[in-house]
């Protein structure tokens, strides 16, 4: 993998486009907006590119009637960096709007600093990775434009007048043109400046404005598979499906900020690090901390809390409240397991009836919320 470009070597931002109707999908909730584990797919395209802490704005341009729905998942999920923007009645035209925003003054609440380079993505494609977004803009920064491809599933062929076959393309030779796709900002900016009204009410191909108007040749990325489009129906099950998959290899290892405990957790992680993807946190839990602060962000769905202290149902307590409190849609299981360490020198694992009746009790009223709870007590030296 070649190195990212970093937030210090190159200014870089991103404009998503989320202002189709999503008439292919069906229904009246545009594809964008639809749910998925309760939380929905413009969420998690903006997430993807949040994550990356080189990029410094996220515009997302929504039709008129879906600037307050925007407005309201950005304050939801807790979104940083990101600017709503009013987008135009084609796709080209919401993004020139995007591309405003770091150029003209009064198209914002605030002119945003200019970035040297701009990414262009899609709310509807939710699983973009790090790595490409990392090679189109370091080979936009060398080349002007660059864009992600993919090999053609199927051959293309074009239909004669009389609706026979007149020819087909060599599958070989062409590729599937994907998102990202990233640019020179004052190359992409300059070529929306002159284009002409057809190509912003019946263009797609951002690449190709860059070459007719700039004439700038773009590097071409070989992508990943993960690069699809949400465009029917049935792509929600299976952007569904993926993002399961994803919560189920990643748990959270929560402790207290003892040593032998935190140790405990350290232990854990390093050992689930070769099979899962594991975050750790440290908190002090007591009844002198009645607001112990955890960023439940919803990109994990299993928890180990691991204590030392007697069966204090009130400490599992606190953090069930805190996840329930969260912007974590409860649709799908979340599994907790409360890991109870036996530092002493008295090897008992006896636990008293009332205790174990409250626990089974508390377990019982959270797996109506979907939440399960599981008790495990071990033996530390």
């Amino acid at each position: 993998m070649e190195a990212g470009p970093g937030p210090a070597a190159v200014p870089v931002a991103a404009v998503l486009p989320a202002g189709g109707s999503g008439e292919r999908l069906g229904g009246a909730t545009p594809k964008q907006f639809c749910a998925l584990q309760g939380r929905p797919l413009v969420s998690y395209a903006v997430r993807a590119l949040e994550r990356i802490n080189w990029i410094s704005d996220i515009i997302v341009v929504v039709s008129p009637e879906n600037i307050e729905t925007m407005k309201s998942i950005v304050e939801k999920y807790g979104h940083k960096r990101v600017t709503v923007v009013k987008g135009g009645i084609t796709r080209h035209r919401s993004i020139f709007n995007g591309l405003k925003v770091f150029a003209e003054n009064g198209f914002s609440n605030q002119l945003l600093q200019k970035p040297e380079v701009v990414i262009i993505h899609d709310a509807v494609r939710p699983f973009v990775e790090e790595d490409i977004l990392s090679k189109v803009v370091v080979a936009a920064k060398e080349h002007g434009a660059a864009g992600a491809i993919r090999p053609l599933v199927s051959t293309v062929i074009a239909s004669a007048p009389d609706g026979f076959l007149d020819h087909s393309l060599e599958r070989a030779r062409y590729r599937a043109s994907e998102m990202p796709q990233a640019f020179l900002f004052d190359i992409i900016y300059q070529a929306y400046q002159q284009c002409t009204d057809y190509d912003l009410d019946y263009g797609t191909e951002c690449l190709h404005l860059a070459l007719k108007y700039c004439k700038t040749n773009a590097k071409l990325i070989e992508g990943t598979a993960d690069l699809w489009k949400v465009t029917y129906r049935r792509d929600l099950y299976a952007a569904e499906s993926i993002i399961k998959d994803s919560l189920s290899q990643q748990v959270c290892v929560i402790t207290d900020v003892k040593e032998t405990v935190a140790q405990v957790g350290f232990l854990l992680c390093e050992s689930l690090k070769s099979q899962i993807k594991v975050e750790a946190m440290s908190i002090p839990l007591s009844k002198n901390d009645s607001h112990p602060q955890i960023n439940f962000s919803g990109e994990c769905y299993n928890f180990i809390y691991i204590s030392d202290k007697r069966y204090d149902i009130g400490e599992v307590q606190q953090l069930v409240d805190m996840l329930e409190k969260s912007n974590i849609p409860l649709l799908y299981p979340v599994v907790f397991i409360w890991v109870r360490l036996n530092i002493s020198e008295n090897i008992s694992f006896s636990i008293g009836m009332e205790e174990l009746s409250g626990i089974k009790k508390f377990a019982r009223e959270v797996k109506k919320k979907n939440i399960l709870v599981y008790g495990l007590l071990i033996q530390y030296k």
